[in-house]
């Protein structure tokens, strides 16, 4: 199941929670002041510790996952560090790393460090790229504290127990240094499914039963810190530093027997262990009229992978089995100046970006001999190089135009040099216009609307350049040496209205007008990640926080959202008109909690539901999901020897890993339908439990 924090071109949603983790890869495609923590309330909504106390927060994530209408989004992955593109800011600064999530800097953070939580639109910032509501937390430390949680979680069913999934932070302040120290594992998981597979022929006979079962173990230990210092006069500068390592592992075990055919064993494992680090900083200082802002990161990772599948025959044949191997070492270095000053009425900023990407991949393909031993074949398109060198520059200028009406304008270009070496290597050059006009009108404290056009770049894998295999669907890309960034222009609204003690209401409206979508496409003969020539992607989201409490039910709220997508591209490969490849097209939630008046209970539950497009090759349509609906109760108490306490079981309607492939003798729609997957397999209920606390 493919979940968005945006698609590959909408940013959109927090990500859709999973209950069986995907399967393996298929090649399917303001100047801030010195003392912020005293300074005054911005306009805009204020929320304070009071307002949370019913849910016994323990960070500032608790608080603002309880904030009335308002969803996290993470920074767009869009081309070097660029803009600001999320909508969290910290003591009025937007967050200088680019590997930590929100969620991860936002748990840092003790509750009790969080003097108040603002909610403001974008627009009115001077902060260019923000539009619709953000949220600012206002925080300091002022003496050394502590917190912790741990998540364990329990299934049913093919999958081992889970205990490793938690967080601990410390943070403080000496002086003029205030420090945040953090271990964090919460993204760990164990997972699993397991039943039966039919594959039928073109006339609908069963060719083939299959019993597999698979399961995974996901672990991303991650060190990080932040280091604030308040230097001369209004001079601030932060440091921010992680080290993880990511351990994920699949394995897949099954029995597959056919008429006419001898019964056989089949194992398929992949290991994906791999190390990163990010050192990034900045240093704002005064500077004539204005201020200057200089950001710094470099950020590196070691990625070796491993897949090996090995079938063995009950009537004593040899073994036969595959292995592809891959070590690719990804770096990027960012170099970014930002000088901000007011003229005119308004606030104006200049910015330049030098960002260097590379990548040096090691690729290998073997095949199992006779013997039982892997022997190697040549696959040299699968080695190789890439790297780019990119420079950015932007002026930006924004002001209130009335009261009520504020706009930013932002224009600029980059110009980028991408070169590959290895197999076909090539070097090219491009220049693209960037920007964005966004609009910000607040006629009522209750009411307000959001409008912003922009020309986007995004980021590309570098990966897709080079070729790879992908054993456990026998398919594979050929390299391709000329794949460009997908850019599109962005057209988003966001409406929210306030409901007073209901609560609050948002609608968000996007559209995206995609050039060199990337997709997998005929490449000499064969098919490859690559470009598609014109595109098109819409969204509707509408999320909503109603209080019950005027109802009389006090201490009762609901959350929900609902997600409606459309997109349209013309297949590469048949010429029909389609979706786009995996798009989640429907999504829609809700959840309701009840902190019990006069005690330390509360509970509540949450249903989701998800629908995703089929992803397409030149032979194959194929639909893998979970669900489609999934949901949950739990049961909390926030003083148990003052810790906060929850189980929660999920899963309860029995959602199920499922899958439909029609499989083509050679180009889907033009040749026969050689066989037809059908996939249905046992997740099982899922246990979990949760304690957290403070020291």
């Amino acid at each position: 199941m493919k979940a968005l924090i945006g698609v590959a071109a909408i940013a959109l949603l927090r990500a859709w929670p999973a209950c069986a983790q995907d399967p393996p890869e298929s090649g399917d495609a303001p100047a801030p002041d010195a003392q912020p923590a005293a300074s005054a309330p911005r306009s805009g909504q204020v929320y304070t510790r009071a307002d949370f106390v019913r849910y016994a927060p323990k960070n500032a994530y608790d608080m603002l996952s309880q904030v009335p209408g308002f969803t996290i989004r993470d920074s767009e992955q869009l081309r070097g560090l660029g803009q600001a593109t999320g909508n969290v800011l910290f003591n009025g600064q937007r967050p200088s790393s680019k590997s930590d999530t929100l969620e991860t800097q936002l748990t840092r953070i003790p509750a009790d460090n969080v003097e108040r939580i603002e909610i403001l639109d974008g627009a009115t910032l001077d902060i260019p790229g923000l539009s619709g509501q953000v949220a600012n937390i206002v925080f300091k430390a002022d003496s050394f504290s502590g917190q912790f949680s741990w998540k364990p979680e329990f299934r049913a069913h093919y999958t081992d127990p889970l205990f490793t999934r938690g967080d601990v932070s410390v943070s403080g302040r000496s002086g003029a240094i205030e420090y945040e120290v953090g271990l964090n594992n919460d993204e760990s998981a164990r997972s699993g499914a397991g039943g039966g597979t039919l594959i039928y022929d073109a006339a609908g006979a069963v060719t083939e039963r299959r019993f597999e079962i698979w399961n995974t173990h996901y672990d991303t230990p991650k060190l990080s810190g932040k280091v604030t210092w308040d230097g001369p006069g209004t001079s601030v500068g932060h440091v921010n530093a992680h080290y993880q390592r990511i351990y994920d592992r699949y394995d897949e075990v099954g029995e597959r027997t056919g008429p006419g055919l001898p019964d056989r064993f089949r194992i398929f494992r992949e290991r994906n262990d791999s190390w990163n680090y990010e050192l990034g900083g900045d240093y704002e200082f005064a500077l004539g009229p204005g201020r200057l802002k200089a950001i710094g990161i470099r950020r590196f990772s070691h990625e070796p992978y491993l897949q090996e599948a090995i079938t063995s025959f009950a009537d004593g044949s040899a073994d036969v089995g595959d292995r592809f191997t891959q070590t690719g070492d990804l770096g990027e270095t960012i170099a970014r100046g930002e000088y901000s000053w007011k003229m005119l009425g308004g606030d104006w900023q200049l910015s330049g970006e030098a960002a260097f990407n590379t990548l040096e991949n090691v690729a290998g393909l073997f095949t199992l001999d006779p013997t039982g031993e892997f022997v190697e074949i040549p696959f040299p398109e699968g080695s190789g190089g890439v790297s780019e060198d990119r420079y950015e520059g932007l002026l930006s200028f924004g002001r209130k135009l009335t009261p009520t009406l504020s706009f930013q304008l932002v224009g600029g270009a980059e110009h980028s040099t991408i070169a590959q070496t290895g197999s076909n290597g090539l070097t090219r050059s491009f220049f693209r216009p960037k920007g964005s006009l966004s609009l910000a009108w607040t006629p009522s404290d209750d009411f307000d609307v959001a409008l912003k056009i922009r020309r986007r770049v995004l980021q590309l894998s570098f990966y897709d350049f080079l070729a790879r295999a992908f054993l456990n669907d026998g398919n594979a890309n050929s390299g391709n040496n000329d794949l460009r960034p997908q850019q599109d222009w962005s057209y988003e609204a966001e409406i929210n209205k306030k409901l007073g003690a209901w609560g609050s209401t948002q609608l968000r409206l996007i559209y995206r007008d995609v050039e060199d979508y990337v997709d997998v496409i005929p490449v000499d003969g064969g098919e490859s990640v690559g470009n598609i020539a014109k595109s098109w992607a819409a969204a509707v989201v509408w999320t909503s926080t109603i209080n019950l409490d005027p109802a009389g039910l006090k201490g009762v709220k609901l959350d929900t959202s609902v997600l409606y997508q459309g997109s349209r591209l013309r297949d590469p490969f048949t010429g029909e008109s389609r979706q786009w490849s995996g798009f989640t097209d429907t999504e829609a939630s809700i959840a309701l909690r009840h902190d019990i008046p006069g005690s330390n209970w509360a509970w509540g539950g949450a249903a989701d539901y998800s629908h995703n497009q089929p992803n397409y090759r030149s032979n194959q349509v194929d639909r893998v999901w979970e669900g489609p609906s999934f949901a949950s109760l739990f049961v909390e108490n926030k003083d148990v020897f003052g810790l906060t306490v929850r189980a929660q079981v999920g899963n309860i309607l029995n959602a199920r890993s499922r899958r439909h492939r029609v499989v083509y003798g050679g180009l889907r729609g033009e040749t026969p339908i050689t066989s037809i997957e059908e996939r249905d397999r046992l997740i099982g209920p899922i246990f979990s439990f949760s304690v957290r606390g403070k020291f």
